[in-house]
Formats: C-alpha cells, sequence, structure tokens
C-alpha cells in the first residue's frame, strides 16, 4: 500500500530485483508530486500495479492472493491538520489502515506496518536533558525519564501526551493492529522508522527534507533555519532507504521471529546530522552555498530526535551501512542524473 510513494516504490523496486521470481504488486493513488515518475521505475522492473485509494476498501478487491503486506501509504507531513482540516490525514492514515487490516485478516495475509517515530510525544522529547554544541543539541545519558538517554530513544519511551495529528494516527494505527492481533490471530510487525532519506524521495519541507535540503542546494535555491532561535542544531537521525530494504527483507523471510513486536528502526546515533550539518554537507558536495534565512517557530517542531535500534539489532544483527555522506551522495548523484524532470518538481 503506497505503493508508488518513495518508501512503498523503493521497497518494491529492491524486491523485484533481489526476487525475480516474486509476483510484487503496489496499489496507489498517484495523488502526491512526482508519484508518476516512480510508477514508471516499477514497470520498468516487472512490478504491477494497481490504482485506488486506501479509504476506499472496494478499491482493494481487485487482488487475488495475498502473502504479505507492507502498509507504506500515509499522509507523511507532520504539520498536516495542524492549521487545516485534519479529515484527510485520519482518513488516510487511519482508516487506510483499519482497511488494510480487514484485507489482511479475509486473505489471511501478514502485515508489516511502517509507523513512525513520531508516535513518541512532544513535550516530553523537548523536555529531555541536552547539551548545546557548536552546530547541534544532542542527548546526555543522565535523563528524569525512562526510555531515553544519549544513544536516543527506546521503546518504552512513555506514550502518554500529545504527538501532532500524523502521529495521533500512526499510534491509533498501532493500537488497532495490537487488537488485530490478540483476537483475530493477524500476523504483524511494527517498525517506528524514523527520518528515510535516499534517492526518488520528492520531498517537501515538511517531509523528506534531507533529499529537499540537497536539492535546494543543488538547484540554487533558499532555505530557513526554522525555529530555535535558526540556529540550525536541531538533530534527527537518517536511515538510507536500503538500509531499511535489508531489514524489512530479512524481516519478511524470517517472519515469525518477529511477530507480533514493534521496533524503533533508524539511522541511530551514528547517523545523526543537525541542519547546519546538513547544509555543510550540501555545500560540499554540489560546491554550491544558498542563502539560509531565519525562519519561524513552527508547532510540532522537536529539538532532537534519533532512535536506540538496541530492540531490533539484539535480535537481527542488522544495523545501517550507510552513513549521512554516503545517503547525500547518492541522492545528489539521482538528482543530477534527473535535473531535468525533478527541477520541475523542486523548484
Amino acid at each position: 500500500m503506497g505503493g508508488c510513494g518513495f518508501v512503498g516504490s523503493s521497497l518494491a523496486i529492491d524486491f523485484k530485483k533481489k526476487y525475480p521470481d516474486y509476483n510484487i504488486t503496489v496499489f496507489d493513488n498517484l495523488q502526491r508530486s512526482g508519484a508518476e515518475l516512480n510508477l514508471q521505475r516499477l514497470k520498468n522492473v516487472g512490478v504491477i500495479y494497481y490504482h485506488g485509494d486506501i479509504r476506499n476498501f472496494e478499491d482493494l478487491t481487485p487482488f487475488d492472493k495475498v502473502d504479505i503486506i507492507i502498509d507504506a501509504s500515509a499522509e507523511p507531513s507532520v504539520l498536516a491538520g495542524l492549521n487545516d482540516n485534519p479529515r484527510k490525514l485520519i482518513n488516510t492514515n487511519l482508516l487506510g489502515t483499519i482497511n488494510c487490516l480487514e484485507f489482511a485478516r479475509g486473505n489471511k495475509a501478514r502485515l508489516l506496518f511502517l509507523s513512525s517515530s513520531r508516535v513518541y510525544p512532544i513535550e516530553p522529547l523537548n523536555g529531555a536533558r541536552y547539551e548545546k554544541h557548536d552546530t547541534r543539541f544532542q542527548w546526555i545519558d543522565n535523563q528524569e525519564i525512562s526510555g531515553i538517554n544519549g544513544s536516543g530513544i527506546s521503546e518504552n519511551f512513555p506514550l502518554t501526551g500529545y504527538r501532532s495529528f500524523y502521529g495521533s494516527t500512526k499510534l491509533a494505527s498501532e493500537l488497532l493492529i495490537n487488537e488485530y492481533t490478540k483476537y483475530y490471530g493477524l500476523e504483524a510487525i511494527i517498525n517506528r522508522c524514523g527520518v528515510i532519506s535516499g534517492p526518488w524521495q520528492m520531498a517537501r519541507i515538511d517531509q523528506g527534507f534531507v533529499s529537499f535540503w540537497m536539492a535546494k542546494h543543488y538547484f540554487k535555491g533558499e532555505l530557513k533555519y526554522n525555529g530555535y532561535s535558526g540556529s540550525g542544531k536541531q538533530l534527527r537521525d537518517i536511515l538510507h532507504i536500503n538500509d531499511l530494504f535489508r531489514l524489512v527483507d530479512h524481516q519478511f523471510h524470517n517472519f515469525n521471529k518477529y511477530n507480533g513486536q514493534t521496533f524503533n528502526v533508524g539511522g541511530g546515533i551514528d547517523n545523526t546530522v543537525s541542519l547546519f550539518e546538513l547544509t555543510q554537507y550540501c555545500q560540499q558536495i554540489t560546491g554550491n552555498i544558498i542563502p539560509i534565512g531565519i525562519g519561524k517557530e513552527r508547532e510540532a517542531d522537536l529539538r532532537i530526535y534519533y532512535s536506540n535500534n538496541k530492540k531490533i539489532q539484539s535480535i537481527s544483527k542488522w544495523s545501517p551501512d550507510k552513513k549521512v555522506v554516503d545517503t547525500l551522495q547518492d541522492i545528489y548523484d539521482w538528482i543530477d542524473n534527473n535535473k531535468i524532470i525533478l527541477k520541475q518538481i523542486f523548484l
């Protein structure tokens, strides 16, 4: 589901390339700008495409036998619904998950749900103890709350509090998945993903900021540091889409090992970058220096977030291979090779 978006299309293509005999089918409404480009890439490798809307259960009926479903469909903006009607966000992210669950139940299919680190509430995250460094903020080990230390956020971080409409729909979806697991015997895995990035991400400022940052440098646009006095020190961890595929591939082929569990999946502390540091990387790779202004404070913004991957690593031995600079170089190469069509999307 969401098979023509950045994550869904990338996973489908990687699966088809690695397992050419697998029948890989994607489902998408093509409403997001740039999705049509991913559609052609999917067709080129033999992935089957169905047009439909995850909000309409009847659109799912053309599928025959389904073994495993990846739910990667979402309205991905954390800002969605904060200053406008949240109905579309809720219908896409929550009603869409309900439809996936019913479809999985009817077909006795397994489900891998791509949730979000945004399920964790804003106030305790922003209230955690941190240090100020020259180019970034950084959490410290000594904390008053459980589930957090200098290595990041673990799965037992408290969930009480507000988090954004986007994060709430993801958390509500997780709760429903647990109910289906308990009462209907649904086999499911939940991955709480942090910032995922890489080539073919048709990014915006409110979603996919890493690709957006690189594109603005490449095409010599303008950017702003929003919030935190315009310092650009807010910190995130970055996970390359290829590293997510390696994990999902392993989970698919060892499903029973992960069934019924929830995992934090991110770049981790070794792949953290602040906006200030991201700017420096983009300048080095592109050779361009662009204007960066000071923006406004934004609702639902976080000072720091990065995942502690200890749980998933203890079971799978998986860890990200791609470093931040590798991800940025891959994005740069993609933009450079497709600059004519991408200029219309990013500028």
